[in-house]
Order: structure tokens, then C-alpha cells, then sequence
């Protein structure tokens, strides 16, 4: 792209829409890009569940910093039903532990911030991501699938800024309003599916996470002295309702996440391996995401057989690759997810579970599509299964074994 030579499109550029969050950095990026580009700014944001607090006055900050406009759009549906639930559909976990809350929030903002470039005619989209961390591969993968005509500028890889003190100096410099929110230690991501806490303490691994750092979740200590249980409805491998009442996705996930943070379920301190290569440690807090794995995993446990459930797995740690990397619009991916929603088209039934001082345990499950049987399982004989019939099969199984032995052996 044009836009990352030679230090940018200086004054090339008519009209670019920033994703914007009213922070310093974005407050910052809004004078600095009319300065550098001599262009219009359109501010963007999206509302993906971040809560109404952050979404506050945002118009006039934006026009404050120097934007034309502010446009927002309420994603928060679209991101369950079509991010969300496609990813637990798939089973899709990054590195054992991360359920990819930022990751899958990103293509949903990025593709919304496209549509905006067409509608207020624009020809660049900016964002104010840095240059160490996953998030702008996933905008700028994004901007390249769906339009790449776009110029994407980039502050972070191209101004002199390098702290929120040359920030502030620039903010004041150009007359733009410094955010006077208490700044926070740590660098908080929020959407209706996580919230994850960076900086501080947490850039050492050997530190244990404060609790005043949790915002979804109570410490599991805290929690209830008495399980609470929840019964999750699915169809074709999605959740459609809690305790017997059928939501829409976004509602669902809020009632989960009430339901879940109340007894500390979903708390994950990990260290990754981020796309750019470092190692970097992450606290997510996932209250309703883990309780919808764990009910889509049990009731899958019936519907689908072995060497099924054995492809499903392996393809989703696939699928999880391709969504952390910000490939959600490859082919690739799309592929992938023709195959989950063909093979979960069965996964449909009801799960019960017990939430109890950070844990989920299944008590019970069904589904009118279980494979399950009874009469096959215990220990009686069956109309279709005969316990004489093991010994034929026991014997045509071990036959590599048995043939090796008798060759190491002269027989």
C-alpha cells in the first residue's frame, strides 16, 4: 500500500475515518492527521458492549480534537451472532486457554469502518493500534480483504509520539482537550464477550494478579457458598436460550455474564505467543464464554461420534490460528466454518450445569440426536451388540502388535 511508504501520504489524503475511542492516543491521532495529511477526520466507533460509561460525550470530544464528525454504530448483535457463536460453534481456543474475545472483536469494528469509508467518502481508514501488538494485523487484514483500495495510515509507525507524556504535550500544544478520566494502571480491552487488563504488574509472569484488576468476575473466594445451576438450550451447536428462556445472542451472553461473574467463573492468567512473535502475559475475565464452552463441549459429547469429534478438534485449534492472526475474512477461515456449522447441525439439546467458586460442571445433558443408548452402554447384552464379538475384534486390532512380537521373537 502507498500509504506505508516513505512515511505516509503527507497531504495526499482527502478524508480518513479513525477508529476512535476518545482516549489520548485517538484524541491525539484526530489534530495529528489533519497536521500531517491535510485531510477531513471522521471519527468511528463501534459498540461492541464496551458499556455505555465509554461511550459518554463522544461527539463532542471528537469535533473538540478536530473531527468533522462522529459516526456510531450499535454492533453489539452482529458481534454475538456472527463473530461470537461461529467461534464457539467451532470450538476455537487459542494456546489451550484464550477464548478470543479482542481477536474476534477487531474484523467486526475493521469491517464496519469500511462500510463508513463508503458511506461518507472517504479514501483512507486509520487506527491508533502500536507496532508490537496483534491488533493491527487484524484491522489492517481486514481493510485489505474488503476494500483494498483503502490507504490505511498508521500513526504509531510514522509520528514522533513515543509516551503519554509527548501525547499530552502534543494535546496541549493543539489545543485539544486531555482526557480527564482517571487514567487506570492497566490498559483495559472490553467487549460483551471479555475484559482483559495489560501493563503493570502483569508484564511479570511471576506476579499474581491483583483483585481490584477484575471487573466481570468476584476472586472464586469470594464467591457464593452455594452452586447456583444453569440450563444452557442449543440448536445446531448454538445457544439460543438460559434457564428456559430464549434470547437473542447479545441478551443471552449479558444474562450468562451476570450469571457466570457472580461465582468467578472465567478467569484466565496466561502467557501467549502473540502474532509478532513476543511472548506476552494476558488476564481475560469470560464468565459466560466459559460456561457456553463447556455447554456446547458436553452436549457435543453425545451428537457427535469419534472420529468426528477427533477432525473437529483438530481443525479448531486451526480455526482459533486463523481468528488470533486477524484472518477472519480468508477463505480459509470461511471454509473452515462451512465444515462446523454442517457437522454440530445435530449438536441440539439442553445442558445443565453447576457454577460453584470458579467452576462449571456438567450434571446433566440431552438431545433427541444422542448417540448415546442405554441398552448398548450397560453391561447386559444388546439386540446389536454381542460381548462374544470383542474377541474377533480385539484380535484383528492387536494384529500389528501381534506380528511384530512374533517377528522380534523368531516365531
Amino acid at each position: 500500500m502507498e500509504a506505508t511508504k516513505a512515511r505516509g501520504l503527507r497531504g495526499k489524503l482527502d478524508k480518513v475515518v479513525l477508529a476512535y475511542s476518545s482516549g489520548l492516543d485517538t484524541s491525539v491521532i484526530v489534530p495529528w492527521l489533519r497536521e500531517k495529511y491535510g485531510c477531513e477526520v471522521v471519527c468511528f466507533t463501534a459498540d461492541v458492549g464496551q458499556g455505555a460509561e465509554e461511550l459518554e460525550g463522544l461527539e463532542k470530544k471528537a469535533k473538540a480534537s478536530g473531527a468533522s464528525q462522529l459516526v456510531v454504530k450499535d454492533l453489539r448483535e452482529e458481534f454475538v451472532r456472527d463473530f461470537v457463536f461461529p467461534c464457539l460453534r467451532a470450538g476455537a481456543i487459542y494456546e489451550r486457554k484464550y477464548l478470543l474475545g479482542t481477536s474476534m472483536a477487531r474484523p467486526v469494528i475493521a469491517n464496519a469502518m469500511v462500510d463508513v469509508a463508503i458511506e461518507v467518502g472517504a479514501d483512507a481508514v486509520s487506527h491508533g493500534c502500536t507496532g508490537k501488538g496483534n491488533d493491527q494485523v487484524r484491522f489492517e487484514l481486514t481493510f485489505f480483504a474488503l476494500n483494498p483500495k483503502l490507504n490505511v495510515v498508521v500513526p504509531w509507525r510514522e509520528w514522533d509520539i513515543r509516551g503519554r507524556e509527548d501525547a499530552i504535550y502534543y494535546a496541549k500544544r493543539h489545543k485539544v482537550p486531555v482526557p480527564v478520566t482517571k487514567q487506570s494502571i492497566y490498559s483495559r480491552d472490553r467487549n460483551l464477550w471479555h475484559l482483559s487488563p495489560e501493563g503493570d504488574i502483569l508484564e511479570d509472569p511471576a506476579i499474581e494478579p491483583k483483585k481490584d484488576m477484575y471487573m466481570l468476575t468476584v476472586d472464586p473466594e469470594d464467591a457464593p457458598s452455594v452452586p447456583e445451576y444453569a440450563e444452557i438450550g442449543v440448536e445446531s451447536g448454538l445457544p439460543v436460550s438460559v434457564n428456559g428462556k430464549r434470547l437473542f445472542p447479545a441478551s443471552l451472553l449479558v444474562e450468562l455474564n451476570k450469571i457466570g461473574g457472580r461465582h468467578g467463573i472465567g478467569g484466565v492468567d496466561m502467557v501467549e505467543n502473540r502474532l509478532v512473535s513476543m511472548k506476552s502475559r494476558g488476564v481475560y475475565e469470560t464468565p459466560g464464554g466459559t460456561i457456553l464452552f463447556t455447554a456446547v463441549r458436553e452436549l457435543e459429547s453425545l451428537t457427535i461420534d469419534r472420529e468426528t469429534m477427533q477432525v473437529k478438534d483438530s481443525l479448531a485449534l486451526k480455526y482459533a490460528e486463523l481468528v488470533y492472526a486477524g484472518r477472519w475474512f480468508d477463505p480459509l477461515r470461511e471454509s473452515l466454518d462451512a465444515f462446523m456449522e454442517k457437522i454440530t447441525e445435530s449438536t441440539t439439546g439442553s445442558v445443565e450445569l453447576k457454577l460453584y467458586k470458579g467452576s462449571v460442571n456438567v450434571t446433566g445433558r440431552s438431545s433427541p440426536y444422542s448417540l448415546y443408548r442405554k441398552d448398548v452402554s450397560s453391561f447386559e447384552d444388546s439386540l446389536i451388540y454381542d460381548q462374544a464379538d470383542a474377541a474377533g475384534f480385539i484380535r484383528l486390532y492387536g494384529l500389528p502388535m501381534q506380528v511384530r512380537s512374533m517377528l522380534k521373537q523368531g516365531i
